[in-house]
């Protein structure tokens, strides 16, 4: 799940212009859509343990009467803390990633025209209980749901409602897994039968690009090279890498230092065995990747109508390379 790099007053809702026929032929997913109200969490139960950000009172309070969650801001030792090669640690956080990658692969496969976006959600719930593990997007900021799905025009962040999926559509699953203490981030997307060339290239792209990304990690890289790399891999193939979005430092804490931007930057910090974080590109067709927030304070939607697609993995650097563990 990314780490949004705009805030919220900064965003504004805009109408959409008349689909671009140079973008391809496909639903185009309008603000208007925008949940005017939040569902019902599903329920979890209290013997797995969640995160500390999620309120108290998350499952039984309405909206709006949520606790405030506990913060661990001010802990030192949590801010970008380091993952203990060779420690239980590691352990813990590469079990947890995998099972994160685990219930995507599954989530995948269900995806098919007439699907609702709240059926892929519950079904990642269920998978994800089943493990004993807690979906970290559930409660955070008080997202009502389990994971995000974004859907063609949408760049990030989609909350899952009951709009069944079309022939044409493509769609990113986003999910996070809490475990034993530790964070799993993964997402992808995934395509519906009849896609067409140019969002089938689109998604092509995007998968390269992240692995463009995860090649120039390793201890002693410059995490600037991440969005050097990508974002000129995407240039050279007509696409533009939205910088709203940034992969993000990740163990113990769902989000927290390095931020990792896809874009050019001049982001200070090499990287050191133990860092683990996401690198997770959000590529749009065209050349502006700009994204407008819905009025539901969460779905981000291009300002062109274009698709955007997107993937991500968890790495951790090590002594001599950098590992993915989704």
């Amino acid at each position: 799940m990314s780490r949004i790099q705009v805030p919220r007053s900064l965003s504004r809702i805009r109408r959409y212009h008349t689909l671009p026929s140079r973008f391809g032929t496909y639903p185009l997913l309008h603000p208007s859509s925008a949940l005017t109200s939040y569902p019902t969490p599903l329920p979890v139960p209290t013997t797995i343990p969640r995160p500390s950000y999620v309120p108290k009172n998350f499952f039984t309070a309405p909206w709006g009467e949520h606790d405030a969650p506990e913060s661990d801001t001010d802990d030192v030792e949590l801010r970008g803390e380091r993952i203990k090669l060779g420690s239980e640690g590691e352990k813990r956080v590469r079990e947890v990633a995998r099972l994160a990658s685990e219930v995507l692969k599954e989530v995948g496969k269900l995806v098919k025209p007439g699907i609702t976006t709240s059926e892929l959600d519950r079904a990642a719930h269920e998978m994800i209980k089943s493990r004993g593990a807690y979906p970290s997007p559930l409660g955070y900021s008080s997202f009502p749901r389990s994971c995000t799905t974004s859907v063609n025009n949408v760049i990030a962040h989609g909350i899952p409602d009951d709009r069944p999926l079309h022939p044409q559509d493509l769609i990113n699953i986003d999910l996070t897994l809490f475990f034993q203490g530790y964070h799993g981030d993964t997402s992808a997307t995934f395509l519906l039968p009849d896609v067409d060339k140019l969002g089938r290239e689109l998604v092509e792209a995007t998968k390269e690009a992240l692995e463009v990304g995860i090649r120039v990690c390793g201890p002693g890289k410059p995490y600037s090279e991440i969005g050097r790399a990508i974002e000129e891999f995407a240039k050279r193939y007509g696409f533009s890498v939205n910088s709203q979005f940034s992969g993000h430092g990740i163990g113990k804490r769902f989000h927290q230092p390095p931020w990792i931007f896809h874009t050019r930057n001049s982001e200070p910090g090499t990287m050191l065995p133990g860092d683990c974080f996401t690198i997770e590109p959000c590529l749009v067709q065209g050349s502006n990747s700009r994204g407008d927030l819905w009025d539901d304070g969460w779905t981000m939607s291009t300002e062109t109508g274009a698709r955007s697609a997107q993937f991500e993995h968890q790495i951790l650097i090590t002594h001599d390379g950098a590992e993915i563990l989704t």
